[in-house]
C-alpha cells in the first residue's frame, strides 16, 4: 500500500486511488454528466427551433463548453475535490502537497479532460495512468494533482497557520514553481505541528525546510525574518 509520506517520514495518511476505482468514478460521472447534458440540449433545441443554422451551432458549441467541461470544473472547485463519482467511491484530489484543489488546479484538469477522455474515448488517459507511478493521467500531471482514497477527516486535521500580517505579500514575486510538491508537503506538515515539537527540533527543521525552499527559488531568506514564519509567508503565496 503507497501513501504519501513527507520528508520527515510522517505518513500523511492518503493513498493514491487504483485505476479501477477512479475508472468506475469516472463511470458514474459521465452518466451523470451526459444526462444533464442531454436534457439541456434537448431544451435548447426545443427553444432554439426558430433560430438560422449558425446560431444553433454556436448555442450547441456554448452547451458543449457549459456542461461536459464546465460542469466537472465547477463541481471540482465547489467540492474541494469530489465529483458525484468520487464521492460514491470514497475518493478525492488534491493537490501534489496534499492540500485541497482550487479553481487552476480544476480548470486544467477540466481542459485536458476534455482532449484525454472525452476526445479520445478515455484512451490516453488510461495509458497516461498505467504508466504514471502514482497512476496519474495527464490533467493530473499538469495540475499537479493526485486522486486518492479516503482523505483526512476535516476534524483530525490542523489548517496551516497564517504568516505574521507583517510578512503578507512581501513575497508575491517569488518563483514557487521551482518548489517540489514533496517539498511543499514537508513544509506543510512542519507548521501544522510545529508547536506540538521540541522547541530546539522545531527551530531546526524550520531553518532546514527555509533553506531548502531558499534554495529552490533562488533567493535567500530575508535577514531577521524567523524561519517558521518564512515558511508560512511561502505557503500562503
Amino acid at each position: 500500500m503507497s501513501e504519501l509520506v513527507t520528508g520527515e517520514a510522517v505518513v500523511l495518511g492518503l493513498r493514491p486511488a487504483k485505476l479501477p476505482s477512479r475508472a468506475l468514478a469516472l463511470a458514474i460521472d459521465l452518466i451523470a454528466v451526459g444526462t444533464v447534458f442531454g436534457l439541456v440540449a434537448f431544451g435548447l433545441a426545443v427553444a432554439s427551433a426558430p433560430l438560422d443554422d449558425a446560431a444553433v451551432a454556436a448555442v450547441s458549441v456554448a452547451v458543449f463548453l457549459l456542461v461536459p467541461v464546465g460542469g466537472p470544473i465547477a463541481v471540482e472547485t465547489l467540492s474541494h475535490g469530489r465529483s458525484l463519482g468520487k464521492l460514491a467511491c470514497g475518493l478525492r484530489v488534491v493537490r501534489g502537497d496534499g492540500g485541497p484543489i482550487r479553481f487552476r488546479q480544476a480548470l486544467v484538469r477540466g481542459a485536458m479532460g476534455a482532449v484525454e477522455i472525452l476526445m479520445t474515448l478515455g484512451v490516453v488517459a488510461s495509458l497516461a495512468s498505467l504508466v504514471s507511478a502514482r497512476g496519474r493521467r495527464l490533467g493530473n500531471v499538469f495540475a499537479g494533482t493526485l486522486v486518492v482514497r479516503g482523505g483526512v477527516p476535516a476534524g483530525r486535521t490542523a489548517a496551516v497557520p497564517p504568516p505574521p500580517p507583517w510578512l503578507l505579500g512581501r513575497f508575491a514575486g517569488l518563483d514557487l514553481s521551482a518548489v517540489p510538491d514533496g517539498l511543499w508537503l514537508a513544509v506543510r506538515q512542519y507548521l501544522t505541528r510545529m508547536h506540538q515539537l521540541d522547541t530546539d527540533v522545531g527551530r531546526t527543521m524550520a531553518e532546514r525546510l527555509g533553506g531548502e525552499v531558499a534554495a529552490r527559488t533562488g533567493v535567500p531568506a530575508p535577514a531577521g525574518v524567523p524561519a517558521a514564519a518564512y515558511l508560512a509567508a511561502a505557503v500562503h503565496e
